[in-house]
C-alpha cells in the first residue's frame, strides 16, 4: 500500500507538471489541456471540436515540447489521399548494380504525437485510412504491416458541422476517440490574456517536464489502479443505459436516441475513470470518477433518431439524464 501511495503521488506531481506547463502557453482552456493530458496517459486518442483559431496545433505543438516527443501535423483537405498521410512505395535504384527494387517511405502517421487538423475537411476514403493506426497502432501498406513506435497519440481536430466543407466523420472512426472535447470560445479576460502573450516581444517558454520512456511508464501504472465490481457494472450499466432495446434505457434514450455506445465506451469510462481518481489522491475508482468523465466518452458515441434531431436534443442532453437516474440504481445496490 505504502508502494502504491508514493507511485500514485508520484503519477500526481509529474501530471500536473505536464499540466502547469501546458497552461503557460494555452489560455482559458483547463478541462481542455486536463482532457487531452488524460487521453494520453489512458493511450487513447482525442478528438476536439471548435471553430478555427483557438489554440489547438498550439495545444499539441507545446504537448510536444513539454513530453520531448516527435510530433507531426496533418491538414487535412477534400484533396488529401490515404497515401498521403500513411506512405506509399517509391522506385529506389541501387547506385553500385543499378538494382530497382520498391521502398517504403513513411508518411506523417509514423509520429509519437498526429494532429489531425480540420480532419472531417477530407473525404471519408481519407479519413478511414487512420483506422488501423488509431486503434491498432500499426499501419498496413501494400500487405506489409508496419509497427508504430510508442506512444502514439492522435489529437484530432473537427471544424463544426454547420461549417461550410465540412464531412461527418464515419461512426467507426468517431468512435476511436477516448473523448470528444468541446474547445469555447474564450471571454474577455481569456482574450486579453491571449494578446499580452502572443504580441509581445517575449513568447512564453516551455520547459520538458517528462520523457518517453517515463510516460509510457505512467501509461501502464494507470491500468494497475482498482476497480470495484459494483463501480464495473455501473458504467457496463451506464453504457447499456445508452441503447433504446435495453432494459436499462431511460424514457430519453427510448424516445431520442436511434445507436448506443460500443464497448469502447465502457472501456473509455473506466480507463479515464481511473486517471480522475489518481488526480483525487484516491487509489479505486468512485462512482463520481465514472460519472465525470461521462459526457466526454459517450457524447460522440450516440446517435440521435430523426425526433431528437428535429426537436434539438443533445447528446450532452441524454448523457445527463442517464447520470442521474442510471447513478441512483447503482447506488441503492451496492447498499
Amino acid at each position: 500500500m505504502a508502494d502504491m501511495q508514493q507511485l500514485a503521488a508520484e503519477f500526481r506531481g509529474e501530471f500536473d507538471a505536464v499540466y502547469n506547463e501546458i497552461q503557460k502557453v494555452i489560455v482559458g482552456t483547463d478541462n481542455v489541456i486536463e482532457g487531452v493530458l488524460m487521453c494520453l496517459f489512458a493511450g487513447g486518442n482525442v478528438l476536439l471540436e471548435g471553430v478555427p483559431g483557438l489554440g489547438k496545433t498550439m495545444l499539441i505543438r507545446t504537448l510536444g515540447e513539454v513530453l520531448d516527443l516527435p510530433f507531426s501535423r496533418i491538414q487535412f483537405t477534400p484533396d488529401l489521399m490515404p497515401a498521403d498521410i500513411i506512405g506509399t512505395n517509391i522506385v529506389q535504384e541501387d547506385p553500385d548494380t543499378g538494382r530497382r527494387e520498391f521502398q517504403f517511405v513513411h508518411g506523417p502517421l509514423f509520429s509519437n504525437l498526429v494532429l489531425a487538423d480540420e480532419i472531417n475537411r477530407a473525404t471519408p476514403k481519407t479519413q478511414s485510412a487512420m483506422l488501423e493506426a488509431m486503434q491498432e497502432k500499426r499501419i498496413t501498406a501494400a500487405g506489409t504491416t508496419h509497427e508504430l513506435d510508442k506512444p502514439f497519440f492522435v489529437m484530432a481536430t473537427q471544424n463544426p458541422l454547420e461549417m461550410e466543407g465540412t464531412y461527418p466523420l464515419p461512426e467507426a472512426q468517431l468512435d476511436r476517440f477516448l473523448f470528444k472535447l468541446r474547445v469555447d470560445f474564450p471571454d474577455r479576460a481569456q482574450l486579453n490574456e491571449i494578446i499580452n502573450r502572443t504580441t509581445t516581444a517575449e513568447m512564453p517558454q516551455v520547459s520538458r517536464a517528462m520523457d518517453k520512456a517515463r510516460l509510457v511508464h505512467w501509461m501502464r501504472f494507470v491500468r494497475t489502479i482498482v476497480v470495484a465490481p459494483h463501480v464495473q457494472d455501473y458504467a457496463v450499466r451506464l453504457l447499456l443505459a445508452t441503447h433504446p432495446e435495453s432494459e436499462y434505457a431511460t424514457d430519453m434514450v427510448k424516445r431520442y436516441v436511434r445507436f448506443g455506445a460500443s464497448p469502447r465506451g465502457a472501456q473509455a469510462l473506466i480507463l479515464t475513470g481511473k486517471i480522475k481518481a489518481l488526480r483525487a489522491e484516491r487509489y479505486n475508482v468512485s462512482f463520481a470518477d465514472i460519472g465525470a468523465v461521462a459526457a466526454n466518452t459517450m457524447r460522440h458515441r450516440l446517435i440521435l433518431n430523426f425526433e431528437g434531431e428535429a426537436e434539438g436534443v443533445t447528446t450532452d442532453m441524454v448523457i445527463a439524464d442517464l447520470l442521474k437516474n442510471v447513478s441512483r440504481e447503482a447506488e441503492m445496490a451496492a447498499r
